[in-house]
């Protein structure tokens, strides 16, 4: 058949009607996914930081952390490796960080770590699958299977993974046998205690926590202590506008 003028801009616009319906499907389905729950089995893990219960100077979650992950402490910070971390509010929260908003958080150091996207940038961009998302929604890495190329840090737009510029084991203090150790050229980061909650543990971090700052649970159930906590607390969201839906939120 003849393509004519007519019958190019039909086939156009049933493309462009067939794009916008996978739109719809994908954000419904979305939607049905975030916390109004949709009755699925499937758990999400998030956690909830509560600002106003972690105390200054306090870096018990950070030193659990290095412990059970064998992080390295390397002083120079251009080859610093960070899997939980603190950074000033107004870094986090740039755009609330207004004269007149919250001052009392204003001179705060707030806890980082992955926020564990229910769309994760970062995975769409490795080209060996070294970084995915699990069926609980905790983001994972490969340390085997990365190359380096570093493409999921440029994709992450909150900061959260770390590039092995140098070979890290010689920085480890405490070596833990149970977790492996990295090598030279890997990207690394928070993994929510995947290996703990696969055996009916916390995180590492949450464990820690003698203020009880850290909550975390799954996201998907209604009952869950998480779930609770956004019900009756301000959770805010790093970044929300990106659509990465993160699964770490800040009490205030």
């Amino acid at each position: 058949m003849k393509m004519t003028r007519k019958n190019f801009l039909r086939l156009i616009g049933a493309s462009a009607l067939a794009t916008g319906a996978g739109r719809l499907v994908k954000a419904a389905g979305s939607a049905a996914n975030s916390l109004g729950g949709n009755g699925s089995s499937r758990k999400r893990w998030g956690m909830a930081i509560d600002v106003t219960k972690c105390q200054k100077g306090c870096n018990d979650c950070i030193r659990a952390c290095n412990t059970a992950h064998n992080i390295p402490q390397i002083a120079d910070p251009n080859h610093e490796i960070k899997w939980i971390w603190k950074e000033p509010y107004g870094k986090l929260f740039p755009e609330l960080f207004a004269d007149f908003g919250r001052q009392d958080l204003a001179a705060s150091q707030l806890m980082t770590l992955c926020n564990h996207c229910a769309d994760p940038p970062c995975t769409r961009v490795c080209p060996t699958q070294a970084t995915w998302k699990r069926d609980d929604g905790i983001v994972m890495m490969d340390y085997h299977r990365c190359i380096g190329c570093r493409y999921c840090m440029a994709g992450c737009p909150y900061g959260s993974r770390s590039f092995n510029w140098i070979d890290p084991r010689p920085y480890i203090k405490t070596m833990n046998p149970q977790y492996p150790t990295r090598t030279k050229g890997v990207v690394e980061k928070c993994n929510f205690c995947a290996e703990r909650l696969d055996d009916g543990l916390l995180p590492a971090c949450v464990e820690a926590c003698t203020e009880k700052a850290l909550i975390f649970g799954d996201l998907n159930d209604a009952n869950s202590e998480i779930r609770q906590v956004l019900r009756s607390r301000l959770g805010m969201q790093r970044k929300p506008e990106l659509g990465t839906d993160p699964s770490v939120f800040y009490l205030v």
